[in-house]
């Protein structure tokens, strides 16, 4: 792990800060974690609430990603990134890192977040300086105070309170979430879970005590898939763990090809308060 990332890390124990050792990470107390044979350290302080996406959920998000089928969020993520000063940008949530990979500059490095070891497989060799680490949001980041110029979080859960903690001032949080049309088509045909309507309210919920917005935009575009492409959508997202497999190529067979449906996101710049 690229020791510019390692500077901003903390230990989840004593929350004191770490020095690179022969393949872990040990603290002045002494608490040691091992990097994984696979280049990610494991940063839990406990058992995570959510183990997350499986092999088989990360593995169908890298082939739709690296198909480009999300090339317009991906493209405005980055343009949102450029806006801002380099140094330190941390994705949460990040899966495979794909968003944080196409953002960063020679000027910055990354962080990615997730508590899916699948994902971090992927994430921490995404980028040479990437640096990937299993951590529970909601048991608290193991991140620096004001360590982060940017944070990243796309379709990701989201803590207000500690991303105020980590986020330095002046920084930016940028969040992608789901608009209601989002695969509208698709969620449709196959019956698939629908975009809660009280998403921009619990958003705002979630982060108007800690950050105002600065800038919005949303982001649709059209998208042409294969079945299989389709199939992959559905096995990357929420819909992986309320529908049947089975069920669900039945009724994509039904469907004339090419999938059309389209992206519709909404994508918020925060600044603290």
């Amino acid at each position: 792990m690229q020791p510019s990332v390692i500077t901003h890390l903390r230990c989840p124990v004593c929350h004191g800060p770490f020095t690179a050792a022969e393949r872990a990470l040990r603290c002045p107390q002494g608490h040691s974690f091992d990097i994984a044979r696979q280049g990610y350290v494991d940063l839990t302080a406990g058992r995570p609430a959510h183990t997350g996406d499986t092999a088989e959920m990360v593995a169908a998000r890298a082939a739709l990603l690296s198909a480009g089928h999300f090339a317009a969020l991906t493209e405005a993520v980055t343009e949102a990134v450029a806006r801002e000063e380099p140094g330190l940008i941390v994705e949460v949530g990040a899966g495979t890192a794909h968003y944080l990979a196409a953002a960063l500059t020679n000027e910055s490095v990354g962080l990615a977040v997730d508590t899916s070891k699948p994902a971090l497989k992927r994430a921490a060799r995404a980028s040479e300086r990437i640096g990937a680490v299993r951590a529970d949001i909601w048991q608290g980041l193991p991140i620096a105070d004001h360590a982060a110029a940017v944070i990243l979080d796309v379709f990701a859960p989201r803590s207000g309170a500690e991303f105020a903690r980590v986020l330095r001032p002046g920084g930016a949080l940028i969040v992608a979430t789901p608009a209601a049309a989002h695969l509208a088509e698709l969620v449709d045909a196959l019956g698939l879970i629908r975009v809660d309507p009280a998403k921009q309210e619990r958003l705002h919920k979630s982060l108007d005590p800690h950050f105002v917005p600065s800038n919005a935009r949303t982001i649709r575009a059209p998208l042409s898939l294969s079945r299989a492409d389709a199939l992959a959508l559905v096995a990357m997202g929420p819909s992986a763990w309320h529908t049947d497999p089975a069920a669900i190529k039945e009724a994509l067979a039904k469907l004339p090809t090419p999938i059309a449906t389209h992206l519709d996101v909404d994508l918020t710049t925060w600044r603290s308060r």
